[in-house]
């Protein structure tokens, strides 16, 4: 549970946030590079500019989550019928 927490710049590479409920975190230019997020809640937070190349966000709730200028890969597992490019999420 870490609602409202700024986490900006956080180094959670490979982290396990499965079901965590990460309402209305900032998380701008965090590195979450392989981390699962299965299942997590991130209504209203702000991973812009993150890295989320790798990341598991199968069944995350995205809903008003800002994306725009994140980073991901063909690795990423996004949420059944979310489109990260109409998120602006940038492709490496």
């Amino acid at each position: 549970y870490f609602h409202g927490a700024f986490l900006t710049g956080a180094n959670l590479s490979g982290a396990n946030f499965s079901g965590a409920y990460l309402y209305g975190v900032y998380l701008k230019g965090a590195n979450f590079s392989g981390a699962n997020f299965s299942g997590a809640n991130f209504s209203g937070a702000n991973l812009g500019w993150a890295y989320l190349t790798g990341a598991d966000l199968t069944g995350a709730d995205l809903t008003s989550t800002d994306l725009s200028g994140a980073f991901a890969d063909q690795a990423t597992k996004w949420p059944e019928g979310f489109d990260p490019k109409a998120a602006e999420v940038t492709f490496e």
